[in-house]
């Protein structure tokens, strides 16, 4: 049978059993870690899985096609990485692999219109969904660990503290630009504690709409605005331009735009800050089944890839952190929170709807634990001399803001409970 054939060669560590459509069960590996045992439903899901197993591996699950009888789908998927290693040498995952490095800069294009569709397939989802496991504040990105013992919460309250520091919120008034600014929680955390006049700019219409009504809720609506608007077609000038969390859907054919237009919008003694997923690895095409369902169009760039761009628009890289595990956390306690949502998720879609977000959910923080993913923060300037030489100025911004969850954190509760 091609499929144990298949899985004889590519599962050699690990402990996993395999109920075959046939009634067949067999077991691979060398029977190390936990045991895992799934059952194939039809020999359509056998035969894809041999075809396109990176992108027919997800959609077996999502689909109730592969059900898993004991273990658990972390187990699973921490398997089929340990294999990995044994999968990049079969020929049809050699076949695949190529013909994506060859498309990879055309899977990523994203003019405006595409970028807008994409927005819609995945931000553009009931308010009520992302309510069951973000934070308060809605922060739909990486948190900051600061200790071990933090939780969702207080990790992402730490994240904009971290974030604010390095723009170096020097006095009140400064004009911030906020690309890809989600439900607006950095924009008004910006204005309350630094006095900043903010622009958020999103593709999402329900991102907008939340926003507004925030910075509404909170006073706020007079110094922050919001806007449905690509960052291509921005004009003006800030001192403050930040990013978290939305580079990853630019794409490497247009780095070097992007850049361009920061350079343009940031005032000559500016500075911007620039929060993105990367990897530690060479460019490679998007992971197919995370491309199809979760984020179309979504890349994740190397620093290789990205400096360039930054050195061709003419920024200065004033400073780069790599934060290795902080999203592995991130995504975990996320996860520990839609599970607990499961039956409310299951209403507002499916169970189908379910399984796809739990094999995200689980799979992404793998990848930041055991597949070379990580987040860099990329501070940059036009002016040689517009921050200070030593990073003491970011330690003391951070002295100064209270502990605990701090005034943001509390009226972010305070907002929702109004709406």
């Amino acid at each position: 049978m091609l499929t144990h054939r298949f899985f004889d060669r590519v599962m050699r560590s690990g402990d996993l059993e395999i109920a075959y459509a046939d009634g067949r069960r067999e077991r691979y590996g060398d029977g190390s870690g936990d045991r895992v045992r799934i059952r194939l439903t039809d020999r359509a899901t056998e035969r894809k899985l041999l075809l396109n197993p990176k992108l027919a591996f997800g959609e077996a699950y999502m689909d109730g096609r592969m059900v898993i009888e004991e273990g658990s789908l972390e187990a699973l998927l921490t398997v089929a990485i340990d294999n990995m290693v044994h999968l990049e040498t079969h020929t049809v995952f050699r076949w695949l692999h190529s013909s994506e490095q060859a498309l990879r800069r055309l899977l990523s294009f994203n003019p405006v219109a595409r970028s807008r569709r994409n927005v819609h397939h995945h931000y553009d989802l009931s308010r009520a969904f992302y309510d069951l496991f973000l934070d308060a504040d809605r922060q739909y990105s990486c948190g900051y660990y600061a200790t071990p013992d933090r939780d969702l919460d207080q990790a992402q309250l730490d994240k904009k503290i971290h974030i604010a520091a390095k723009l170096k919120l020097d006095r009140p008034a400064l004009k911030v630009l906020d690309i890809g600014c989600g439900w607006g929680g950095l924009a008004l955390y910006l204005a309350e504690t630094a006095e900043a006049e903010v622009l958020g700019i999103t593709l999402s219409t329900e991102q907008l709409t939340l926003a507004r009504e925030r910075a509404k809720a909170r006073g706020l609506d007079k110094r922050v605005r919001f806007e449905l608007i690509d960052y291509r077609h921005l004009e003006g000038t800030f001192d403050r331009i930040v990013s978290v969390g939305m580079f990853e859907h630019v794409g490497p054919a247009h780095y070097r735009a992007f850049f361009d237009r920061i350079a343009k919008l940031l005032k000559p003694d500016g500075v911007a800050l620039l929060h993105s997923i990367g990897s530690t690895h060479a460019p490679t095409a998007t992971n197919p089944w995370l491309r199809k369902y979760i984020f179309p169009g979504g890349y994740t760039p190397s620093l290789s890839e990205v400096l360039p761009a930054v050195e061709r628009s003419g920024l200065w890289t004033a400073d780069i952190e790599i934060l290795r595990l902080h999203y592995a956390e991130t995504l975990r306690d996320w996860h520990k929170r839609f599970m607990a949502n499961w039956e409310r998720a299951a209403v507002l879609y499916d169970e189908r709807f379910c399984r796809m977000w739990e094999f995200y959910l689980v799979g992404c923080e793998l990848s930041f634990r055991q597949m070379g993913q990580m987040v860099f923060q990329l501070q940059m300037a036009r002016d040689v001399a517009a921050l200070p030489i030593t990073r003491d100025y970011m330690v003391d911004w951070k002295r100064r803001q209270p502990s605990g969850q701090g005034r943001q954190g509390s009226t972010a509760r305070q907002a929702d409970a109004a709406e």
